[in-house]
């Protein structure tokens, strides 16, 4: 088995010393994605639906990168800065994933950075 650490092109860049994407055989590994805009390349901070659907479209990019969908996710995590904000966000999330629900967690967790509101990690499962 290999391992490969993608970096999409069209992404946000990594904030520290880690790889956005790791493949290892047919699991992909995406790591937490925060608000960030691909095209300024900077935090984007708004309201808990409008995070959420960055957050979701960076990870869906990244899968991409990877000849992945949404459909090849079993696992994410979900961290909100506030647990108020679960329904909200829920909705948004049901979009990106529809009838394909991966597992998952979600729990409320403070954030490097206080502008933030929610971040996201993903398993995939996608044989090359």
């Amino acid at each position: 088995m290999s391992i490969q650490r993608v970096f999409p092109p069209l992404a946000p860049t990594p904030r520290g010393p880690y790889t956005p994407v790791v493949r290892a055989g047919g699991f992909i590994y995406v790591s937490g994605q925060g608000p960030i805009d691909p095209m300024t390349d900077k935090l984007s901070p708004g309201d808990i639906q409008h995070e959420t659907r960055l957050v979701l479209a960076n990870i869906k990019k990244l899968l991409e990168g990877c000849g992945a969908t949404m459909a090849d996710v079993v696992k994410c995590n979900v961290y909100l800065k506030d647990g108020s904000d679960f329904a909200r966000m829920n909705e948004i999330y049901a979009e990106f994933f529809g009838d394909h629900k991966p597992a998952r967690t979600t729990v409320e967790a403070k954030f490097v950075s206080p502008d933030m509101r929610v971040e996201i990690d993903c398993i995939a499962y996608k044989p090359a």
